[in-house]
């Protein structure tokens, strides 16, 4: 069965499917998030791993300021309104900047709370069919175009992505895959997780109110200390009842290829993502266990975010500009930044 496109509906929003014989993947063009992507057949059938938000969304062309209020204010509001499963950070990775967020930017840029382009694609000569995602971004003068390809036959779903910029300017950007992990799939206690991971650090402020990592501390992957002086096995989602930390992981730098997996025992089913090392050389391990109280949250959700891309932490531009200029001056970075 050679690949198909369809439109239609997910979580109450307009969604454009691929489907093969062997796999059905969801887009929402409000703001270009992978909503779901399921196996057809076999162990784990129609179970999708990524995170529905626990709260009603919309497309970002239906937010309008009023509604910051429902999604916790700026400058998460807009994001959170429309956040869903593998969402994408460009053209930065944490807050807005003060000149930023007067100018309407929200937190992870904009490409996450504007509306895509999504089409089919069928390449001349091709046994697959694919989907076209692309955004311009207004304040940055950027253009994101994403293909996204699958072929029959096979539980693999391949991305091409690419970034132009439009001004005659020179600019930093960040980029993060922001690929979200959701109960269905995600357990306590039962959900492992992997990766080609080498040196880590505990993000080095305070993340929660409810932090079982200790602040700041250093680590080799996957054994991280905890606030309490224990060794903590990043691997195994946690059991406790409220938890919510931030790491950052070095992909290992002797590797061409950079990878994580996620698995269900009980469910048999395999998760995971392979990139070139050199294009993305951090992943941040992102746990949100029922911890944030605040709207829209209501301490409901329960998550782990495998997040890579060029920045090890989700802050600002500018503390991303100043924490690149130190490691790049460190013998402890390995690798490209």
């Amino acid at each position: 069965m050679t690949p198909h496109y369809s439109e239609g509906a997910w979580n109450k929003r307009r969604a454009v499917f691929l489907e093969s014989d062997t796999l059905k993947l969801g887009v929402l063009p409000g703001g270009g998030h992978i909503a779901s992507l399921t196996l057809k057949e076999g162990p784990g059938a129609n179970i999708n791993p990524l995170w529905t938000v626990p709260w009603d969304s919309m497309d970002p062309k239906d937010f309008k300021e009023s509604d910051q209020s429902r999604y916790g204010g700026i400058p998460e509001g807009r994001l959170l309104a429309s956040i869903m499963g593998h969402n994408l950070c460009f053209d930065f990775f944490g807050g807005p900047s003060p000149e930023e967020q007067a100018k309407g930017v929200s937190a992870h840029g904009e490409a996450p709370v504007l509306m895509w382009d999504v089409v089919e694609s069928k390449p001349a000569g091709a046994s697959s069919n694919g989907l076209e995602c692309s955004v311009k971004l207004p304040h940055a003068q950027l253009m994101f175009r994403r293909s996204i390809r699958m072929n029959a036959g096979q539980s693999v779903v391949r991305f091409d992505n690419e970034a132009e910029n439009l001004s005659a300017d020179p600019r930093d950007i960040g980029w993060q895959e922001h690929v979200t992990i959701g109960p269905g799939f995600l357990e306590k206690g039962v959900t492992l997780f992997d990766a080609s991971a080498t040196w880590g650090q505990v993000f080095p402020a305070e993340f929660s109110k409810r932090e079982r990592l200790k602040r700041g501390a250093e680590f080799e992957w996957p054994m991280a200390p905890g606030a309490d002086g224990s060794a903590i096995d990043l691997r195994v989602y946690p059991k406790m009842e409220n938890t919510s930390d931030f790491s950052a992981q070095l992909m290992d730098p002797k590797r061409e290829w950079a990878w994580f997996t996620a698995v269900n025992p009980k469910q048999g089913l395999l998760f995971g993502y392979l990139w070139r090392r050199n294009d993305f050389p951090w992943l941040g391990n992102w746990e949100e266990n029922h911890c944030r109280l605040t709207t829209p949250w209501n301490g409901r959700a329960l998550t782990r975010g495998m997040e890579f891309g060029v920045s090890p932490f989700p802050i600002s531009r500018e503390a991303m500009r100043a924490l690149g200029a130190r490691l790049e001056s460190e013998v402890i970075f390995v690798g490209e930044f």
